[in-house]
């Protein structure tokens, strides 16, 4: 069985974070893992608050699992403060962690910043350039690249900017687009690659950017390419959204079960 270890914060209510990697992890085949980053409360409405793990105990968590259970892929989600972010960069080098998918969780989607604004320079310089695959939404993408992102084309520039400036690939999420919902897999030798999709009448979307690139990294762990992975990875969070599940009083949580039923 191919394992894949997520590096993230926690939902109590099970539709983002760890806890979403996790039941996408186990629906797609995988052992998952994890470690801990942050505590979250919060629900579909939106956070009502943050403890953060100490970075000794960020440590001590992966040494536990690489001393162990060595992970044939990474998913790395919230990472809340410049000290955690050093740590778990620290440890990505010092374990040799491959296929790494970063997501660069700044804000959740009811609008709490997890990402404290002085760490954002500690996340561009140690976390994205050593991931195989950066997996930001528009606001992210804005945010990492200094453009207004209001049409393809902007992804495209915003995309060949992440590349250039990481050095790694780069799949810019167009979901906050009007109209469709296209993907952008920009590679880092230059391939450009549209993931064209109608967008899912469905308001339950919380904790979407978890899952797929989850699912992204499951892919990876069980040897597909990169384009294959993504591609596989937006059909299932696909499925998760059409399986409309209907939860709680706010942007509800995906079916992450839905290839079970």
């Amino acid at each position: 069985m191919k394992k894949v270890l997520t590096v993230a914060g926690s939902d109590c209510s099970g539709g983002a974070g760890i806890q979403a990697d996790l039941k996408t992890m186990t629906a797609l085949g995988v052992y998952g893992m994890s470690v801990v980053t942050s505590l979250t409360a919060q629900n579909t409405t939106g956070v009502c608050a943050i403890y953060d793990a100490s970075p000794e105990f960020v440590e001590q968590q992966f040494d536990a699992v690489f001393s162990d259970i060595r992970p044939d892929a990474l998913k790395i989600g919230m990472l809340s403060n410049a000290e955690i972010i050093r740590v778990v960069a620290q440890k990505l080098t010092e374990y040799k962690a491959c296929n790494i998918v970063a997501d660069p969780v700044m804000v959740s989607t009811s609008g709490c910043r997890l990402l404290v604004s002085d760490a954002e320079r500690s996340l561009t310089d140690l976390i994205l350039p050593s991931a195989l695959l950066i997996t930001p939404n528009i606001p992210e993408a804005e945010i990492l690249c200094g453009l207004k992102i209001a049409s393809k084309d902007d992804m495209l520039n915003a995309a060949e900017i992440l590349v250039r400036s990481n050095g790694t690939n780069v799949l810019l999420k167009g979901g906050h687009l009007d109209g469709k919902s296209d993907d952008l897999l920009y590679t880092a030798k230059g391939g450009v690659y549209w993931f064209e999709a109608e967008k899912i009448d469905n308001p339950n979307t919380h904790g979407t950017g978890c899952t797929l690139s989850s699912a992204i990294a499951c892919g990876l762990a069980k040897g597909l390419e990169l384009r294959e992975s993504v591609q596989t990875a937006k059909e299932y969070v696909s499925g998760a959204l059409s399986a409309r599940l209907n939860l709680g009083k706010g942007n509800g949580p995906l079916n992450h079960c839905w290839k079970m039923n």
